[in-house]
């Protein structure tokens, strides 16, 4: 028997078979439920494909050999409804009964998981290795959020498509949390090359900076409190070992810069995604690569990078892992620095499910990179331990 796989929705609407009393005899079944599942999805094949006529449909799907198997499609994709529930309430959006929490971007993802843990289902939104500055969610991400009993955002118009695409789809009561616009304030916004206070736009890397991160964390523990009440001693317990974790990493990574010469803590990267680290931690950030428009430096800002560069004794520049720079490699080239084209933005190390595929492990990876380009000794960091404090089942897409 081939098995069509179902989205995580359809999957948490037919987890409820057989607890709605108005067909709980009819649906306790395994085999009930596997069939709607797999009739909705072949409606969804049929609904979403490219061609229109019922006779192709037909052809295409040898299983439905004529049309009168649509009226039994109808029948059923009437009982999944069913099984939602028929209260009306915010049920059809959980999984085995838990809260649907959306994030954006990685690192957010594996914050949340480590203050939320197991207790709800985490669904990242932004694929890893993507532009998050400029990405469009997919028409399918509304679903998706028309479900969710929280969305967080880092916000500092960071996700500004997918901010109005939420925004255009929650319901009335669920919370959208901008964390970035919560932890800072205006008057501590950082502006630069990628982010020139001429657009409007503050640098939103805050997640690169862990003394923020635990603002970052604690307003997902209060957020998730309000929401669910019930599992307060959950959170309360999660965040404080995250916090403790972090508290160890920042003493780590303090320890571990103070190996690097003061006149070598300096950063020229693709992307300016370190503002707010630099100031925590004394650094200075000399220039970027990538302009306001994600697009290609001109002539003249190299030229002026360049020369930043010579007059700074920039001891290495660094690229990114995810965004290839030409560019930014013939400046190395030019003023001969170190280049290190391995940085990551918010692009977690390993894959979902290792243990260094957290934000901890995304900042010890480029931690350590930097202070081996910059002349520092990385041994103390490099065996930091980056698990998770708490269980992370979070979805991260890929």
């Amino acid at each position: 028997m081939v098995k069509i796989g179902i989205s995580e929705l359809d999957s948490a609407r037919i987890g409820n078979c057989g607890q709605n009393s108005h067909f709980a005899s009819f649906v306790s079944h395994n085999w009930f439920c596997e069939l709607v599942a797999s009739t909705v999805q072949l409606m969804k094949r049929f609904v979403t494909s490219r061609h229109n006529t019922i006779g192709h449909y037909t052809m295409s799907f040898p299983g439905l050999v004529n049309i009168r198997r649509l009226g039994a499609l109808t029948f059923c994709v009437a009982l999944l409804a069913a099984c939602s529930g028929s209260n009306g309430d915010s049920g059809a959006n959980k999984v085995d009964g838990r809260l649907l929490v959306v994030t954006t971007v990685a690192p957010i993802t594996s914050i949340a998981a480590n203050v939320i843990g197991d207790r709800a289902q985490i669904v990242g939104l932004v694929p890893e290795g993507t532009n998050s500055h400029t990405f469009e969610p997919p028409p399918s991400a509304a679903e998706l959020l028309s479900t969710a009993d929280v969305v967080f955002i880092n916000g500092l118009q960071l996700e500004e498509p997918t901010k109005a695409l939420a925004e255009a789809n929650l319901r009335d009561d669920v919370p959208l949390v901008e964390l970035g616009d919560r932890t800072i304030d205006p008057d501590q916004f950082k502006y630069d090359f990628s982010f020139p206070e001429s657009e409007g736009k503050p640098n939103p890397h805050l997640w690169t900076d862990p003394t923020l991160v635990k603002v970052y964390a604690q307003l997902i523990h209060d957020t998730m409190v309000e929401v669910d009440p019930e599992g307060a001693a959950t959170y309360d317990t999660n965040l404080q070992a995250f916090i403790a974790i972090v508290d160890e990493f920042d003493e780590a990574v303090t320890a571990t810069f103070e190996t690097i010469p003061v006149d070598q803590r300096k950063l020229v990267t693709y992307h300016d995604a370190y503002a707010y680290f630099a100031d925590t931690y004394g650094w200075n950030v000399v220039g970027a690569v990538q302009p306001a428009d994600f697009g290609e430096p001109t002539a003249g800002d190299v030229i002026e990078l360049i020369e930043q560069i010579e007059a700074e004794g920039v001891p290495a520049v660094f690229g990114s892992e995810v965004f290839p720079s030409p560019v930014l490699e013939q400046i190395a080239n030019e003023t001969g620095a170190i280049y290190v084209d391995d940085l990551r933005d918010d692009d977690l190390p390993g894959e979902p499910g290792e243990a260094d595929h957290s934000w901890l492990g995304l900042m010890k990876f480029n931690f350590v990179t930097m202070t081996d380009a910059l002349g520092g000794d990385s041994s103390g960091l490099a065996g930091f331990d980056v698990r998770n404090s708490a269980i992370d089942e979070a979805t991260y897409p890929q």
